[in-house]
């Protein structure tokens, strides 16, 4: 049975990260596995033109190590895109452009192999063994789980969205549903994100006319991002190390009056947004209603469209609304872990509400000696900057030097000019 010093279960942006930061460290036998047979970002909301909420540095390796042949900079030289990228003076790339670089570090990482579904975890002794589907297990003395997440759907519109006689859909598949979208009477997308965003303005400018399209938020306004300099300390490693500090009840009345730092929209697409509502005025009222502060409590279907029922938080009323279609845009939740660590029984520590309990260096607390590492699944522990892509080269450099046992990246000790709660003498 083959043995690895380090093995990774998914192959998403995070691990990318770690499999690149990995790749020039002598003497480190490092392997990655991933159940689908290709890398792919986010593939059904690759929208013309949308890009990425942070900006090209926070790629998969500068941020830890400028100089590795893994940075998105030297994408673009390896793609002969670099001037052209220079002279657009994009900060921000584009998705599809983010998507594209992902594969190609991936097709350049011979340790990242896909087609391989990693199924179980158990601790062998003095080694964990990985159950690959229709492979031979392999042994790894160190595991980093980066599964991702999976599109999250409210209770009231599951049994739409799971049926595909009805034209209800997570914006995840939006692209693969936008004709039919297109040609609708009438849609509803319900989520005041970043992805909900995305597709109202795609259908704003698609659709030939805006009658009919209606967007709903749970959320008191249709309101930006966080993206003043001092509140994106927030995204930093000191914060992230403060956060983690706090008790468990505190992080859990915090997190969600945060909404702002992961669920806001981007400026310039809530201004692209108005821009478009405003061109279409000039012949007429745009048609399109836009409704923060409602909350979808039930969906059904009634004479083939489907009926929502909605609350409105602030004016304590409810009412009805009839739509032909449905995005829901209600972003994601971390991949359940529980069936692939079965394994490993009661020695996974958990806190009282079932998650995975993830010391500051991101390792789940075990009854066994073996490193057990999480990417992009401690959220209630570390923050809103854990599916932030920017953290991403930082968690992994802290994972790599710790699996290594020295100090493979030199981290800086101070990451942000706010000083985040009272130093103790």
């Amino acid at each position: 049975m083959r043995r690895h010093h380090l093995a990774g279960v998914g192959i998403g942006p995070f691990n990318l990260s770690l499999a690149a930061l990995a790749a020039p460290v002598d003497g480190l036998d490092a392997v990655f596995f991933d159940a689908r047979p290709e890398f792919r970002w986010h593939p059904g909301l690759l929208v013309e033109g949308a890009t990425l909420q942070v900006p090209f540095l926070a790629d998969l390796v500068t941020l830890a190590d400028p100089t590795n042949p893994f940075s998105f900079l030297n994408y673009l030289r390896d793609r002969g895109r670099l001037l052209p990228f220079y002279f657009a003076e994009r900060f921000h790339p584009l998705r599809a452009e983010y998507d594209d670089y992902g594969r190609w570090a991936a097709a350049r990482l011979p340790s990242c192999h896909f087609g391989h579904e990693v199924t179980g975890l158990r601790w062998a002794g003095d080694a964990f063994e990985l159950t690959i589907a229709g492979q031979e297990p392999v042994l790894a003395d160190n595991v980093v789980l980066g599964v991702g997440s999976v599109p999250s759907v409210p209770e009231p519109l599951r049994d739409l969205v799971a049926d595909p006689g009805v034209l209800a859909l997570h914006s995840a598949d939006y692209l693969a549903h936008r004709e039919e979208l297109l040609a609708a009477e009438s849609v509803t997308v319900v989520g005041s994100g970043q992805s909900g965003a995305e597709v109202v303005l795609d259908l704003l400018r698609s659709r030939s006319t805006m009658d009919g399209l209606r967007w709903l938020a749970r959320t008191p306004a249709f309101a930006p991002m966080e993206y003043s300099k001092l509140g994106l300390e927030q995204f930093t490693p000191d914060y992230t190390a403060y956060f983690h500090g706090l008790p468990e009840a505190v992080r859990d009345r915090l997190l969600p009056a945060q909404w702002q730092l992961y669920k806001g929209i981007d400026a310039e697409t809530i201004g692209a947004i108005h821009d478009e509502l405003y061109r279409r005025s000039i012949i007429g009222p745009p048609g399109a209603v836009l409704t923060p502060g409602v909350e979808v409590v039930s969906a059904s279907t009634v004479d083939g469209q489907i009926e929502l029922g909605v609350r409105h938080a602030q004016q304590g009323r409810g009412g009805t609304l009839r739509t032909a279609a449905v995005v829901a845009a209600t972003g994601y939740t971390e991949t359940p872990t529980r069936s692939l660590l079965a394994g490993l029984g009661d020695a996974v520590h958990r806190d009282r509400q079932g998650r995975l309990e993830v010391g500051a260096g991101y390792r789940v607390a075990l009854d066994v000696p073996g490193p057990l590492f999480v990417q992009n699944a401690e959220r209630h522990t570390h923050g809103p900057g854990a599916p932030d892509l920017g953290l991403g080269a930082w968690r992994a450099a802290v994972i790599l030097n710790a699996v290594c046992g020295k100090t493979v990246h030199e981290l800086p000790d101070r990451t942000a000019f706010t000083t985040f709660g009272l130093e103790e003498k």
